[in-house]
């Protein structure tokens, strides 16, 4: 299959290519915008006494991200660079038993975000508090739409005027919310959930095309069922973009936009490699 390319003088430019690779530049810089934004919020949920497991829940995005640019290098060598070659049982063994501890990552972030929703759905009212002032010098700290802010004499009554809190975080006892914060975090954390389940959906889709292309299958019923689902599913993630933005978390939308652009990339490689197994069927 030809590709576009851009002649620049003595250079010349393949143009999807340098898309692709600029798509997965963006995808490690916005990995460093989660890291410190994890960080951030782990320095409100975390204390002293944190378990392991504790630290591991507050790092799940850090842990998720990781793992999925970990996967996507891994599809685009098999479904680009290494498309063409077969690979030897040292290299296929290291790379399966790579995408095992990816897999085992995605699924310690299921694990985080039903904890976290349990937690949520588990919170408990501030007793005997009618005012937000009421908790500085307690050590605590108030989420609102994923900001967090520690309670003190000079931010307690700019940051809420209701007249009812929550614990959201028990048995710790560290963050409070009111009633609409409250509303918001729990439609937040379906939000993380549902997508973590459309991107596992999204990668079970990918692994069974390059399964049956590394065997030489390019064409039947089950490619064209496999299209339509991912088009359902990036619709959905589509609508998650809009979610994030409609709350004003513009950086999630970003990152959901890359994400997907970056996923795209590892669609047109694994079409080109479906069109080069038919041309050669036929």
């Amino acid at each position: 299959m030809s590709a576009k390319v851009i002649t620049i003088g003595q250079y010349s430019l393949d143009v999807r290519q340098t898309i692709k690779w600029s798509v997965y530049a963006l995808v490690i810089i916005n990995f460093g915008f989660y890291i410190r934004n994890d960080w951030v919020i782990a320095g409100h949920t975390l204390y002293a006494g944190s378990s392991l497991l504790e630290v591991s829940r507050a790092f799940a995005t850090t842990i998720d991200e990781s793992a999925w640019i970990i996967l996507l290098l891994l599809f685009e060598l098999e479904t680009y660079l290494l498309s063409d070659e077969p690979l030897s049982r040292a290299k296929t063994l290291l790379m399966q038993g790579v995408r095992v501890v990816c897999y085992i990552s995605l699924a310690h972030t299921l694990y985080a975000y039903g904890v976290y929703l349990t937690e949520i759905y588990a919170s408990v009212p501030v007793e005997g508090v009618t005012n937000l002032c009421q908790l500085i010098e307690k050590d605590l700290s108030y989420a609102f739409n994923l900001a967090y802010s520690e309670i003190n004499s000079s931010n307690c009554a700019s940051l809420s005027s209701a007249n009812q809190f929550f614990y959201v975080d028990p048995p710790t006892f560290f963050i409070v919310e009111d009633a609409a914060g409250l509303a918001i975090e729990k439609q937040l954390a379906w939000i993380d959930m549902f997508e973590a389940i459309i991107w596992l959906l999204i990668l079970l889709s990918i692994e069974v095309a390059v399964w049956l292309q590394d065997r030489n299958i390019g064409q039947g019923i089950i490619f064209k069922g496999l299209g339509i689902a991912k088009l359902c599913l990036y619709s959905l993630l589509w609508a998650a973009a809009g979610y994030w933005i409609y709350r004003g978390h513009y950086m999630f939308a970003w990152d959901e936009f890359v994400w997907i652009a970056g996923f795209v990339a590892i669609e047109m490689n694994i079409v080109q490699w479906r069109d080069e197994i038919n041309d050669a069927e036929a």
